[in-house]
């Protein structure tokens, strides 16, 4: 809501389902902020008696979309159960006050909220509905907003042509043990609260610890050794089931060679390719994530042959073709052929493709790959001894049972792994010889 436009205090006296407002006042603590007001209420109407709750947004971490957008908004709203109206104050530098990267420290954020709780406690009670003051007694609670991010700072903005909006940054988190742990991420603005890569990063020279920190002078380098992403662990540790026949490859002189449909910054290929010997091919729609991959995530530094397009039609032609041209490196275009000895065959396609919805959030794989024909066409190019990986993050339990339906009228074993974050699930189809029984195997990967 524009600033010159008068806000009309009655209209918080009742919840309007997915009502999203948002304006700016005066900061008390920062002469040189303005506060960001934004209201949101519950899209689904509560029988109770509303309640209301506010949330400060972390201390410069107000650009952050989680906190600045209306879907990130909802995503905060949704995961606070009973929660009828949101309220989340942020301070914004007034135009031209400071133009320098903002650098979030958790531990400068207590004092802040703090300097701020007593003075916008009237602003609470006037955003508030009728009914949730009638009585005479009145609070809204303040809600913690808890991750592991002891500091952060984005190192590049950029916008993609599918992906959109989209940003690079380096941060610190929290660790179980005594060395200090650094990370890089790639995000979404469509996915406002989903981090899409995640690699570790490591100082390019040796310092002291206590002299490395994020948004200083030390320059941070990718360390593609490690996979960080929770779900991405058990999706490569599947390859041991065809441990033995990958093994076979090796000693044949033969790399195996594996299909990545959706790269993002590249961690699962730049894993396959450097720690595993893998020939790893991969599928990404939008040249400027490949481009923000290189540059930021490693990807450059491995001899991986991406193409750029739709992973789903990149697979149906790969099944209904001799020949696929296939965009290459530097080193110019190459064919996957069936008359090289070793074919366009893979020995493992992974997949992780997402879409996003503002009210169902986060899906994957997108409903386009819900389908039988698709996996069908997957399988075909698939070696004898093959594997089909997934990530899964399903909306419902009917998408989810859907999903598990079609893998099996296609493929003859099925394991699927809860990866235990209350989110992923990963799928693992193998293909096996008809002649043998049908498998289908749950497994609860648990970690520490």
């Amino acid at each position: 809501m524009p600033n010159s436009m008068a806000l009309d205090i009655k209209s918080f006296e009742t919840i309007i389902p997915s009502r999203f407002l948002s304006f700016t006042i005066p900061n008390p603590a920062l002469p040189t902020h303005l506060l960001r007001v934004a209201v949101l209420d519950n899209p689904i109407q509560l029988n109770e008696s509303p309640q209301v709750a506010a949330l400060f947004v972390p201390q410069n971490r107000e650009p952050d979309w989680i906190f600045s957008t209306e879907s990130g908004h909802l995503q905060l709203l949704l995961s606070s159960p009973g929660i009828s109206r949101l309220i989340l104050i942020g301070s914004n530098p007034i135009s031209g006050s400071d133009s320098s990267p903002l650098t979030y420290h958790k531990r400068d954020n207590a004092q802040y909220v703090k300097s701020l709780e007593n003075s916008v406690k009237p602003l609470f009670f006037a955003l508030s509905p009728k009914v949730s003051v009638q009585d005479g007694i009145f609070d809204v609670p303040i809600l913690d907003y808890e991750d592991n991010l002891i500091c952060s700072v984005v190192l590049e903005r950029c916008v993609g042509v599918f992906v959109c909006e989209m940003l690079v940054e380096d941060i610190e988190i929290e660790s179980d043990s005594e060395l200090r742990e650094f990370r890089r991420r790639l995000r979404f603005k469509r996915m406002p609260n989903l981090v899409q890569t995640e690699i570790r990063i490591v100082p390019q020279k040796v310092f002291e610890l206590d002299r490395v920190k994020i948004g200083g002078e030390v320059k941070f380098r990718p360390d593609t050794k490690v996979l960080v992403h929770s779900y991405l662990i058990p999706m490569v540790a599947s390859l041991s089931l065809i441990g033995s026949c990958i093994e076979d490859r090796f000693r044949k002189g033969l790399k195996p060679k594996a299909l990545c449909l959706g790269v993002g910054g590249g961690a699962l290929l730049s894993f396959l390719r450097t720690e595993l010997g893998f020939e790893v091919f991969g599928v990404e729609m939008d040249e400027e994530v490949l481009r923000v991959a290189r540059q930021y995530f490693g990807l450059e530094d491995c001899e991986i042959h991406v193409s750029v397009g739709d992973a789903i039609e990149y697979v149906e032609k790969l099944a209904g073709r001799d020949r696929v041209l296939v965009s290459g490196e530097d080193n110019g275009d190459f064919y996957l052929n069936h008359a090289n000895g070793f074919g366009a065959k893979f020995d493992v396609i992974m997949v992780d493709l997402d879409s996003c919805d503002a009210r169902n959030g986060v899906i994957a794989p997108p409903l386009e790959f819900v389908k039988k024909h698709i996996l069908s066409a997957a399988r075909s190019v698939l070696s004898d001894f093959g594997i089909f990986v997934m990530n899964v993050i399903p909306p419902t339990r009917l998408f989810y049972d859907t999903l598990i339906h079609e893998f099996q009228e296609i493929f003859h074993e099925l394991y699927e792994i809860d990866v235990g974050n209350g989110e992923n699930f990963v799928l693992i189809a193998k293909v096996s010889p008809v002649a043998s029984p049908l498998v289908n195997v749950r497994i609860v990967f648990f970690r520490n």
